[in-house]
Formats: C-alpha cells, structure tokens, sequence
C-alpha cells in the first residue's frame, strides 16, 4: 500500500491511500483547526509525514466504524484526526507548541 501523501489542488486537500485501497482526504480546514494557524500545503504534508501512523490509525477506525467498502474513497475530519493525536498522547503536546509559538504563526 502507497501512502505516500499528494495535494490535490482542486480539492485543497491531503489524499494518501487508506488500509482499504481508496483514497482518504484530509481537507486544508481541517489542517487549520488541528495546527491551529493558516498551513500552507507544505505544512500539510510535513505534518502528515511526521504523524503517518496517526493518521493511518484514524482513516482505520473510520473505516471500521462507518463500514467503508474495499476502494472506496472518504475523508477525515479535524475530530478524529485529534482523537488519533489524543491517542498517542500527542494532542496536548501540540497544543502546547501552538501556544508557545513553535509551529509559528
């Protein structure tokens, strides 16, 4: 499975290959609301290689839970890409170099 993250310009969207074949996007908004400042698409991407697991984690669990068929294609949404943080306990650490001004502006 390739999930070698791409833009998709048209869509303002991160699309990376999920655990059931399809296409699972992760709009540029929601990106915003999880970093908590205006990313660029590099943002995007560079905060998606470092927490590949993460995001693989949550495009799983939706794929079980709302019975994504094999190829389908679906999206994440910024609350469940936080409940994957909150899992690997990365969420309050996000937060705090947000407010400490780490990830910048």
């Amino acid at each position: 499975m390739n999930s070698s993250p791409l833009w998709s310009a048209d869509l303002d969207a991160l699309r990376f290959t999920a655990g059931n074949g399809g296409n699972c996007l992760v709009h540029r908004r929601a990106f915003r609301a999880v970093l908590r400042k205006s990313p660029l698409m590099e943002d995007c991407i560079a905060f998606y290689e470092v927490n590949q697991a993460t995001f693989q984690g949550a495009a799983t669990k939706k794929i079980e839970e709302h019975c994504i068929g094999d190829g389908q294609n679906f999206h994440l949404n910024s609350r469940q890409i936080r409940r994957g943080l909150a899992m690997t306990g990365l969420a309050e650490i996000l937060h705090d170099q947000t407010l400490d001004g780490q990830l910048g502006a």
